[in-house]
Protein backbone atom coordinates (compact mmCIF):
# COMPACT_ATOMS: atom_id res chain seq x y z
CA UNK A 1 0.00 0.00 0.00
CA UNK A 2 1.08 3.51 -0.84
CA UNK A 3 1.59 4.76 2.92
CA UNK A 4 -0.98 7.04 3.92
CA UNK A 5 -2.90 7.18 0.61
CA UNK A 6 -3.44 3.56 1.05
CA UNK A 7 -3.07 2.49 -2.48
CA UNK A 8 -1.97 -0.63 -3.98
CA UNK A 9 1.34 -0.35 -5.69
CA UNK A 10 -0.35 -1.93 -8.83
CA UNK A 11 -2.41 0.93 -8.82
CA UNK A 12 -0.23 3.66 -8.11
CA UNK A 13 0.49 6.11 -11.57
CA UNK A 14 3.09 4.66 -13.82
CA UNK A 15 3.26 1.20 -12.32
CA UNK A 16 2.35 -0.24 -15.85
CA UNK A 17 5.79 1.09 -17.22
CA UNK A 18 8.08 0.41 -13.46
CA UNK A 19 5.76 -2.46 -12.18
CA UNK A 20 7.15 -5.12 -14.39
CA UNK A 21 10.53 -4.51 -13.80
CA UNK A 22 10.75 -4.28 -10.26
CA UNK A 23 11.90 -7.56 -9.17
CA UNK A 24 15.08 -6.95 -11.40
CA UNK A 25 15.78 -3.60 -10.53
CA UNK A 26 15.82 -4.92 -6.78
CA UNK A 27 17.97 -7.94 -7.22
CA UNK A 28 20.54 -5.46 -8.87
CA UNK A 29 24.12 -4.64 -6.51
CA UNK A 30 23.45 -0.63 -7.16
CA UNK A 31 22.01 1.69 -4.65
CA UNK A 32 18.37 2.74 -5.71
CA UNK A 33 17.16 6.07 -5.91
CA UNK A 34 13.47 6.53 -5.28
CA UNK A 35 12.30 9.90 -6.83
CA UNK A 36 8.81 12.23 -7.85
CA UNK A 37 6.76 15.20 -6.82
CA UNK A 38 5.03 15.34 -3.59
CA UNK A 39 2.40 13.59 -2.59
CA UNK A 40 3.33 10.10 -5.12
CA UNK A 41 4.29 8.23 -2.78
CA UNK A 42 7.77 7.81 -2.45
CA UNK A 43 8.29 7.52 1.04
CA UNK A 44 6.14 4.45 0.95
CA UNK A 45 7.88 2.65 -2.11
CA UNK A 46 11.29 3.57 -0.82
CA UNK A 47 10.80 1.93 2.22
CA UNK A 48 8.77 -0.86 0.81
CA UNK A 49 11.83 -1.20 -1.61
CA UNK A 50 14.54 -0.70 1.27
CA UNK A 51 12.88 -3.53 3.32
CA UNK A 52 12.72 -5.69 0.42
CA UNK A 53 16.43 -5.87 -0.16
CA UNK A 54 17.04 -6.11 3.52
CA UNK A 55 18.74 -2.44 3.70
CA UNK A 56 18.27 1.13 5.42
CA UNK A 57 16.26 3.70 3.60
CA UNK A 58 17.30 7.49 3.63
CA UNK A 59 14.32 10.00 2.74
CA UNK A 60 14.39 13.16 1.69
CA UNK A 61 17.60 13.26 0.74
CA UNK A 62 17.70 16.63 -0.59
CA UNK A 63 17.38 18.11 3.49
CA UNK A 64 20.34 16.04 4.16
CA UNK A 65 23.81 17.51 4.38
CA UNK A 66 25.77 16.38 1.33
CA UNK A 67 28.67 14.66 3.78
CA UNK A 68 26.10 13.04 5.26
CA UNK A 69 24.82 11.14 1.86
CA UNK A 70 28.65 10.12 0.46
CA UNK A 71 28.83 8.58 4.09
CA UNK A 72 25.55 6.93 4.19
CA UNK A 73 26.07 5.74 0.83
CA UNK A 74 29.46 3.88 1.46
CA UNK A 75 27.96 2.34 4.42
CA UNK A 76 25.01 1.12 2.62
CA UNK A 77 25.75 0.41 -1.21
CA UNK A 78 22.77 -1.39 -1.38
CA UNK A 79 20.55 1.31 0.22
CA UNK A 80 17.62 2.96 -0.96
CA UNK A 81 17.44 6.78 -1.13
CA UNK A 82 14.53 8.74 -1.21
CA UNK A 83 14.00 12.35 -2.80
CA UNK A 84 11.69 14.53 -4.51
CA UNK A 85 14.42 15.90 -7.11
CA UNK A 86 15.64 13.65 -9.81
CA UNK A 87 19.10 12.23 -9.26
CA UNK A 88 20.64 14.26 -11.75
CA UNK A 89 19.69 17.67 -10.23
CA UNK A 90 22.49 20.03 -9.74
CA UNK A 91 22.08 19.77 -5.70
CA UNK A 92 22.18 16.18 -5.54
CA UNK A 93 23.76 14.65 -8.21
CA UNK A 94 26.80 14.26 -6.97
CA UNK A 95 25.33 11.48 -5.06
CA UNK A 96 21.95 10.89 -7.67
CA UNK A 97 24.44 10.03 -9.85
CA UNK A 98 25.54 6.40 -8.16
CA UNK A 99 22.24 4.95 -8.29
CA UNK A 100 19.46 3.42 -10.43
CA UNK A 101 16.97 5.20 -9.83
CA UNK A 102 13.31 4.92 -10.48
CA UNK A 103 10.80 7.87 -11.08
CA UNK A 104 7.54 7.63 -9.40
CA UNK A 105 4.67 9.62 -12.39
CA UNK A 106 2.19 12.32 -10.93
CA UNK A 107 -1.86 11.96 -11.68
CA UNK A 108 -1.36 14.61 -14.34
CA UNK A 109 0.83 12.56 -16.33
CA UNK A 110 -0.97 9.18 -15.41
CA UNK A 111 -4.44 10.51 -15.84
CA UNK A 112 -5.99 6.96 -16.16
CA UNK A 113 -4.92 6.05 -12.90
CA UNK A 114 -6.89 8.17 -11.31
CA UNK A 115 -10.18 6.49 -11.23
CA UNK A 116 -8.88 3.85 -9.36
CA UNK A 117 -6.72 5.85 -7.15
CA UNK A 118 -9.73 7.19 -6.47
CA UNK A 119 -12.11 3.96 -5.81
CA UNK A 120 -9.14 2.65 -3.75
CA UNK A 121 -9.09 5.28 -1.13
CA UNK A 122 -13.51 5.49 -1.32
CA UNK A 123 -13.08 2.13 -0.23
CA UNK A 124 -10.54 2.38 2.60
CA UNK A 125 -12.63 5.04 4.03
CA UNK A 126 -15.69 2.64 4.02
CA UNK A 127 -17.68 4.72 1.47
CA UNK A 128 -20.32 3.04 -0.77
CA UNK A 129 -21.82 4.39 -4.06
CA UNK A 130 -20.66 6.52 -6.94
CA UNK A 131 -18.63 9.51 -5.78
CA UNK A 132 -19.19 12.95 -7.07
CA UNK A 133 -17.41 13.23 -10.54
CA UNK A 134 -15.87 16.73 -8.85
CA UNK A 135 -14.01 14.46 -6.74
CA UNK A 136 -12.12 12.79 -9.56
CA UNK A 137 -11.04 16.24 -11.51
CA UNK A 138 -7.58 17.03 -12.17
CA UNK A 139 -5.29 19.04 -11.66
CA UNK A 140 -4.95 17.60 -7.89
CA UNK A 141 -2.69 19.58 -5.67
CA UNK A 142 -0.79 17.32 -3.75
CA UNK A 143 -1.27 14.06 -5.73
CA UNK A 144 -2.63 11.18 -3.94
CA UNK A 145 -2.00 12.65 -0.90
CA UNK A 146 -3.98 15.52 -2.36
CA UNK A 147 -7.11 12.90 -3.68
CA UNK A 148 -7.13 11.25 -0.48
CA UNK A 149 -7.78 14.50 1.27
CA UNK A 150 -10.38 15.41 -1.16
CA UNK A 151 -12.28 12.24 -0.24
CA UNK A 152 -11.59 12.70 3.97
CA UNK A 153 -13.41 16.38 2.98
CA UNK A 154 -16.12 15.19 1.55
CA UNK A 155 -16.48 12.34 3.71
CA UNK A 156 -16.56 14.48 7.22
CA UNK A 157 -17.28 17.94 5.92
CA UNK A 158 -19.67 17.03 2.40
CA UNK A 159 -17.11 19.75 0.71
CA UNK A 160 -16.06 19.29 -3.09
CA UNK A 161 -13.04 21.08 -5.25
CA UNK A 162 -13.90 24.13 -6.33
CA UNK A 163 -16.96 24.40 -4.21
CA UNK A 164 -18.22 28.16 -2.94
CA UNK A 165 -20.78 28.72 -0.58
CA UNK A 166 -23.70 31.35 -2.40
CA UNK A 167 -22.78 34.09 -0.84
CA UNK A 168 -19.97 34.15 -2.94
CA UNK A 169 -21.74 33.72 -6.08
CA UNK A 170 -22.79 36.86 -7.90
CA UNK A 171 -21.73 39.85 -8.88
CA UNK A 172 -18.79 41.94 -6.25
CA UNK A 173 -20.43 43.89 -3.58
CA UNK A 174 -18.11 46.85 -5.01
CA UNK A 175 -21.05 49.26 -3.62
CA UNK A 176 -17.86 52.26 -2.00
CA UNK A 177 -16.97 54.70 -4.17
CA UNK A 178 -12.94 54.61 -2.86
CA UNK A 179 -10.45 52.07 -3.91
CA UNK A 180 -9.23 51.03 -0.63
CA UNK A 181 -12.74 49.53 0.54
CA UNK A 182 -12.98 47.87 -2.67
CA UNK A 183 -9.72 46.32 -2.64
CA UNK A 184 -10.20 45.36 1.04
CA UNK A 185 -13.00 43.48 -0.35
CA UNK A 186 -11.98 41.72 -3.13
CA UNK A 187 -8.68 40.51 -1.16
CA UNK A 188 -11.08 39.01 1.41
CA UNK A 189 -13.09 37.34 -1.21
CA UNK A 190 -10.23 36.07 -2.85
CA UNK A 191 -8.47 34.92 0.25
CA UNK A 192 -11.45 33.34 1.14
CA UNK A 193 -12.24 31.38 -2.17
CA UNK A 194 -8.82 30.09 -2.01
CA UNK A 195 -9.46 28.77 1.37
CA UNK A 196 -12.50 26.92 0.29
CA UNK A 197 -10.97 25.37 -2.56
CA UNK A 198 -8.50 23.80 -0.38
CA UNK A 199 -10.86 22.80 1.97
CA UNK A 200 -8.90 25.07 4.61
CA UNK A 201 -5.17 24.05 3.90
CA UNK A 202 -3.28 26.97 4.55
CA UNK A 203 -0.07 25.99 1.90
CA UNK A 204 -2.41 25.13 -0.63
CA UNK A 205 -4.37 27.93 -0.31
CA UNK A 206 -0.88 30.30 -0.64
CA UNK A 207 -0.27 28.35 -3.84
CA UNK A 208 -3.21 29.53 -5.59
CA UNK A 209 -2.88 32.76 -4.56
CA UNK A 210 0.88 32.97 -5.60
CA UNK A 211 1.61 34.56 -2.08
CA UNK A 212 4.13 32.94 0.88
CA UNK A 213 2.72 31.12 4.06
CA UNK A 214 3.66 34.25 6.06
CA UNK A 215 1.28 36.72 3.44
CA UNK A 216 -1.58 34.35 4.01
CA UNK A 217 -1.40 34.31 7.90
CA UNK A 218 -1.55 38.11 7.59
CA UNK A 219 -4.55 38.04 5.53
CA UNK A 220 -5.90 35.75 7.34
CA UNK A 221 -5.83 37.81 10.60
CA UNK A 222 -7.15 40.58 8.87
CA UNK A 223 -10.23 38.57 7.01
CA UNK A 224 -10.68 35.48 9.30
CA UNK A 225 -10.88 31.91 8.30
CA UNK A 226 -14.20 30.76 6.56
CA UNK A 227 -13.43 27.20 6.91
CA UNK A 228 -12.33 27.30 10.84
CA UNK A 229 -14.67 29.44 11.54
CA UNK A 230 -12.04 32.14 12.64
CA UNK A 231 -12.47 35.94 12.61
CA UNK A 232 -10.57 38.53 11.96
CA UNK A 233 -7.91 39.29 14.91
CA UNK A 234 -6.83 42.43 13.25
CA UNK A 235 -8.36 45.71 11.96
CA UNK A 236 -7.77 46.43 8.28
CA UNK A 237 -4.95 48.09 6.61
CA UNK A 238 -4.20 51.90 7.68
CA UNK A 239 -5.53 53.55 4.18
CA UNK A 240 -8.56 51.88 5.12
CA UNK A 241 -8.56 52.70 9.44
CA UNK A 242 -7.74 56.70 7.94
CA UNK A 243 -10.56 56.21 5.10
CA UNK A 244 -13.52 55.57 7.93
CA UNK A 245 -11.73 57.92 10.32
CA UNK A 246 -12.07 60.73 7.78
CA UNK A 247 -15.74 59.72 6.98
CA UNK A 248 -17.00 59.87 10.67
CA UNK A 249 -15.37 63.13 10.87
CA UNK A 250 -17.01 64.39 7.94
CA UNK A 251 -20.56 62.91 9.24
CA UNK A 252 -19.78 64.67 12.02
CA UNK A 253 -19.70 68.18 11.07
CA UNK A 254 -22.74 67.68 8.60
Amino acid sequence: MAGGARIPFELLPGHCRWGPVLDDLLATDEPLWVCGEPGVGVSSVGAWMAERRGEPFLDDVELQDPGTWMTWIRNHPKGVLGSHRSPEHPSVVEVGSRCLSLRLASLEEAPQSLQACLESLAQAEGLEGPLPAALGALPCAGNLRGLRNRILRWKLLGQMPGETPSEGSGPLPLEAEDLATNLHMLERLLLHRALRRSYGNRVEAAKRLGISRRQLYLLVARHGDPVRGEAPSVEGPKRLTRLRQNSSKGGDHR
